[in-house]
């Protein structure tokens, strides 16, 4: 991430690229990423194709992979001192977008361990109890996007409501394959979307733009593929043999955090004002309602901190490892390499989704993708003229719709997993074709980043 001065210069550096008087790059200081991605990627298709490893891309350390990464780039560029490395990459640490980043994660986990996750269940099936069983998989994923909206995860959106697509198609007779996507279309919507996913966090603090706008960017891209995808799951709906319904009981008190994260969020409350309501009033209603015991509400919030132990560490060791590759000119090299490819400002919003859609495609994780993707964007941005909130609304947009068709992606093997522990076997390429929400997702981003105009951002002087 960029200092205030680092920030100035890359403005310096993209406008004299405008002109045509571009700095010359350094393609080697683009090392650690060709060597982390080489790893990962390896070990990962090794894991889970060869060794036959379940959910083989999430046995591999990633933190020791970007550890490796991080010593290679401290070997490059011999000319300058270990010690000043050491200086760069605590500059590159200390920034204060990354230090907010790491403090709305802590805050994002502690309110996600203090509420728990299995209230959010009780929206399925209240809807479910209330909306006739021809719109069963429509509901599936309108909940989804709900609680995935409120939750800030996909994976644990997929995981709580997956259960419940695999009960809706054995008792209705929709198509498996058909609940699965839905489900995990709705999820990729809220992951998005919410104010406390990781993506958000990662895009809007490393392009230091404020939630609330990018939420703006993105609604306007993300619902009317969300109403398009709907639309479809309806008129499929409407041609199946049904013989049944779900009927299971709910508590929707313990909703009431979520909502409260979600309208404070979109109202443009401050983040860490809203999370400490939701924590607050979180820990209040769980004990109230007997959901949890005094006792074990501190230990919750405990786990729900360590559970952004990963995403923590890896914000800290790409931040260093981008002050390293920038500072030995590889930022430089790339961002000139994408000009040649890109020469409009269209072109250079395209480009940065391709970016970080191959960081996605070759981490599985599109938090990793847009903390990697993020410098290199906020640079591109200040060259073309984007906006913070466009650059933010488009790494996260484009991460999510690689994130959420990657047949090796944590989103679909954890649905796989659900579907086949209760019995039901369906493959990652049965599940694809009725991924609707994804690539409308894409479709919708184009349509706004080549049809929609925008003002042009002026560099800062």
């Amino acid at each position: 991430m960029q200092t205030k001065n680092e920030g100035a210069a890359g403005s310096q550096d993209g406008r004299s690229a405008a002109t045509g008087n571009a700095p010359k790059g350094n393609v080697a200081a683009l090392l650690p990423i060709g060597v982390f991605l080489v790893l990962y990627l390896g070990l990962g298709v090794v894991f889970e194709y060869v060794m036959g490893i379940p959910m083989g891309f999430y046995n591999i350390p990633i933190v020791v992979i970007f550890l490796v990464a991080l010593l290679v780039a401290c070997v490059q560029n011999r000319k300058l001192p270990f010690d000043e490395k050491l200086s760069i990459m605590g500059r590159g640490i200390g920034d204060k977008t990354i230090v907010t980043m790491i403090l709305i994660f802590m805050a994002a986990g502690i309110f996600v361990g203090t509420v728990g996750r299995d209230s959010a269940e009780s929206v399925a099936y209240l809807l479910l109890s209330v909306v006739p069983s021809q719109f069963a998989v429509a509901v599936l994923f309108v909940v989804s996007c709900f609680v995935s909206l409120s939750m800030g995860t996909s994976v644990g959106t997929i995981t709580l409501i997956t259960p419940i697509a695999v009960a809706v198609s054995a008792a209705s007779g929709f198509s498996l394959p058909l609940c699965v996507a839905s489900v995990m279309g709705g999820a990729m919507f809220g992951d998005n979307l919410s104010f406390i996913s990781d993506t958000t966090i990662a895009a809007c603090q490393g392009q230091g733009c404020q939630m609330k706008d990018k939420f703006r960017e993105n609604f306007k891209i993300a619902l009317p593929a969300a109403l398009v995808s709907l639309v479809i799951i309806l008129a499929l709906s409407f041609g199946a043999d049904l013989n049944g319904s779900v009927t299971h009981e709910y508590d929707l008190v313990q909703l009431i955090p979520y909502l409260i994260v979600l309208v404070g969020g979109i109202v443009g409350i401050n983040v860490f004002v809203v999370l400490l309501l939701g924590i607050v009033s979180g820990s209040l209603i769980m004990v109230a309602t007997g959901a949890t015991v005094p006792t074990d509400l501190l230990a919750n919030m405990g786990s729900g901190a360590a559970g952004m132990f990963e995403t923590t560490m890896v914000a800290v060791l790409v931040s260093a490892i981008c002050a390293l590759i920038r500072e030995h000119g590889g930022f430089v090299a790339l961002l000139n390499g994408i000009k040649s490819l890109f020469k409009s400002r269209k072109g250079g919003q395209l480009g940065m989704g391709l970016l970080v859609g191959a960081m996605d495609i070759a981490t599985a994780n599109n938090t990793v993708a847009i903390v990697m993707a993020n410098p290199i964007a906020k640079e591109m941005g200040e060259t073309y003229g984007i906006s913070s909130r466009k650059t933010a609304s488009i790494l996260d947009t484009f991460s999510c719709v690689f994130q959420g068709i990657i047949p090796y992606g944590a989103q679909m093997l954890v649905a796989i997993s659900a579907a086949t522990e209760l019995g039901y076997a369906v493959s990652a390429f049965q599940i694809i074709p009725f991924l609707f929400y994804p690539f409308l997702l894409l479709a919708s981003s184009l349509v706004f980043i080549f049809l929609v105009p925008e003002k042009r951002q002026v560099p800062k002087e």
